[in-house]
């Protein structure tokens, strides 16, 4: 009987810790499945935005500064990056040029759903999963960059004797936070956060209207 006792002590220590085990492998591949998926929701982010304000190559050699242009430059109609929603639940908008013609991006939260969607061309489809990802946060916040505007050299002064009226160039950056937690699970919650180098710097003619890129 003291055998039979013992025996059985030993065998529902096993299966406690075998369960145990389970328990946390399933844990950990719950957290690294969360963390997967939204550095990868984080990735395509960042990689279409980096596109946001492209121009086909003859409609930006409109904006490069020369001196004395026969025409005023013209603005960049595709620069402008808009950031909407409520907290937790941005609404990014922004396009570019492809050799398609210009593509109207953007990516939500569909708080519904608990997923980002994103926009490809007039369609909205879900980036996430939302079997094994209920997104809780997507936050984007656009950023002055890393320095005040760099101001572009002109061979001549201003007529007030100043730079005012060089242009400047202002580079872009943008913070993009998402957070997250698994649906079987909401207690394995994670968050990434990346900063965004638009290559597209922002082009300012400041000699007013009707002006040239340099005096």
């Amino acid at each position: 009987m003291v055998g039979i006792a013992v025996g059985l002590f030993i065998v529902a220590g096993t299966v406690t810790l075998a369960t145990s085990q389970l328990s946390e492998n399933r844990r950990v591949l719950l957290e690294t499945q969360v963390q997967q998926d939204l550095r990868a929701a984080a990735d395509i982010i960042a990689r279409d935005l980096r596109r946001a304000g492209r121009q086909n190559d003859n409609d930006a050699l409109l904006n490069v500064a020369q001196p004395l242009p026969a025409a005023p430059p013209a603005a960049n109609p595709l620069a402008a990056i808009n950031v909407g929603g409520a907290a937790g639940s941005a609404d990014l908008s922004f396009s570019y040029m492809q050799p398609s013609g210009i593509t109207a991006a953007g990516f939500q939260r569909d708080a519904a759903r608990g997923t980002i969607r994103m926009r490809i061309g007039g369609n909205w489809q879900d980036l996430t999963d939302p079997n094994a990802l209920e997104v809780t946060a997507f936050d984007v916040e656009i950023l002055e960059g890393p320095a005040a505007p760099l101001r572009l050299p002109c061979p001549r002064l201003c007529p007030d004797g100043t730079e005012n009226c060089w242009p400047t160039l202002q580079v872009r950056e943008l913070q993009v936070t998402i957070a997250g937690q698994a649906r079987s699970d909401p207690a394995v919650a994670h968050q990434v956060t990346t900063r965004v180098r638009l290559r597209n710097d922002a082009l300012a003619f400041n000699g007013g209207a009707g002006a040239g890129v340099c005096p």
